[in-house]
């Protein structure tokens, strides 16, 4: 069975972002990445799985080791997705901060 993962449920899960920020700098084998976890390796395993389903993550294979990485286009992707959210958000606070700070300045 083939299933289709979303992208944004695979990042809601902070075992999922924290092996992304591991493999963000440098490619690494699944034993590497389960070695910063305090989890069993099937578990790192799993996570790896649903990340490469997604496409956040590529595999390469080096002679009998397999090395994981982040897929830049797909992360890109995402941000470009979430950008026009940040930039509202960004607008709402910046708001809030002149309000804020005229209220100030008025006592």
């Amino acid at each position: 069975m083939n299933l289709r993962r979303d992208v944004f449920q695979a990042l809601a899960d902070p075992t999922r972002r924290a092996i992304l920020l591991l493999v963000a700098t440098q490619s690494m084998t699944a034993g590497a990445i389960a070695s910063n976890f305090d989890t069993a390796r099937p578990t790192v395993s799993k996570h790896l799985q649903i990340l490469t389903e997604c496409e956040l993550l590529k595999q390469t294979q080096s002679g009998r080791e397999v090395y994981y990485h982040i897929n830049a286009k797909k992360m890109k992707e995402v941000a470009d997705f979430i950008e026009p959210f940040r930039q509202m958000w960004d607008e709402r606070f910046n708001k809030l901060e002149t309000i804020m700070k005229n209220y100030q300045s008025k006592k």
